[in-house]
């Protein structure tokens, strides 16, 4: 396996196709996570997740035999190695980023699922996937060599005005059902997208770079774990174990598929590609959302959203394109 520290400076046939599969889930995600919010408790629902996600990934884990040395001192944490003869249990390094990592990502996912019960999926959504201008914003101001050109700029802001078409087109007519608290869903789902950019900066930028994807991932999906049920009790939501056969599945799909396999593979890619770079795919999945409702719930597909995948391919290329050489 390519060490941690082998990285690339643009993504590859493998990377695209993850991103790909990532985001065509991470978009019938979204219209999963608003059908079982019906029967399941937001906050509620988002914890049974990241505690089977947990149980998931610390097998994970423990089956890899990843270890990584406690940090040193001054917080440094080497790269991380299978575990030998003489220490047969993982540990976990960078601790201090590791722990801040995790509150980001419950902190994103409480604004998610909280904001559902306010305005619409496609809404949120708009305002979540503005997380790509944050990481472009943020990242490079700690490691500059995720700076984006002028013309990945463009690209950037052609992604995201094919999402909003994309999504305005989906959302016309909905006004005069709007919740009273839309505002607050809108608010929600653009503090969850700053939230989900500062994971990506600690992840990158701290000690935590040099931790094991999938410890990455145990540290946020754990500390998701332990801070959502006391969010849960704070909003008065009330746990009940009888779900439906659809809610089941529904939450097992959510975290095996979702809250595991595509977040390490998000984790493994943070890794090996240009975060920049890769964050100007996550503008897809909106789009995804938009086709799975379509087929799901009976929405129509029109002249608009064509133009918006459109613009978003081209987006992505842009953002992705190598510059010429010097």
């Amino acid at each position: 396996m390519t060490s941690p520290r082998a990285r690339k400076t643009h993504l590859d046939t493998l990377s695209i196709s993850l991103l790909l599969a990532c985001c065509m889930f991470w978009g019938f995600q979204q219209v999963l996570v608003k059908a079982t919010v019906a029967e399941v408790a937001p906050v509620f629902q988002a914890f049974v997740r990241f505690a089977l996600a947990t149980v998931a990934v610390a097998a994970w884990c423990l089956w890899s035999g990843l270890r990584t040395p406690a940090p040193s001192a001054a917080g440094a944490v080497p790269s991380p190695t299978p575990a030998g003869a003489a220490d047969k249990a993982p540990r976990l390094g960078g601790w201090g980023p590791g722990l801040l990592a995790g509150a980001l990502f419950a902190g994103e996912f409480a604004c998610i699922y909280v904001g559902m019960q306010y305005t619409t999926a496609s809404r949120l959504t708009v305002f979540l996937y503005g997380s790509p201008f944050w990481v472009a914003l943020l990242l490079p101001r700690f490691i500059p060599g995720e700076r984006l050109r002028g013309w990945q700029w463009l690209g950037l802001a052609a992604a995201f005005v094919g999402v909003g078409l994309a999504l305005g087109d989906g959302m016309a007519g909905r006004a005069p059902d709007a919740h009273p608290l839309a505002w607050l869903g809108d608010v929600l789902g653009l503090v969850a997208g700053l939230m989900w950019a500062l994971t990506t900066v600690v992840i990158r930028s701290t000690a935590l770079a040099r931790v094991a994807p999938a410890q990455q991932l145990l540290y946020q999906v754990a500390v998701s774990a332990a801070l959502l049920p006391l969010l849960s009790l704070a909003l008065g939501e009330v746990w009940s174990w009888h779900f439906s056969a659809f809610a089941w599945a529904s939450l097992l799909v959510q975290a095996v598929v979702g809250a595991f396999v595509s977040y390490l593979a998000w984790m493994w890619m943070l890794a090996h590609y240009p975060a920049t770079k890769m964050s100007s795919f996550v503008f897809l999945t909106p789009v995804f959302a938009l086709l799975f409702g379509a087929s799901w719930l009976g929405e129509p597909v029109t002249p608009s959203l064509v133009a918006a995948l459109a613009l978003v391919a081209v987006g992505i290329v842009l953002v992705n394109r190598k510059p010429a050489a010097a």
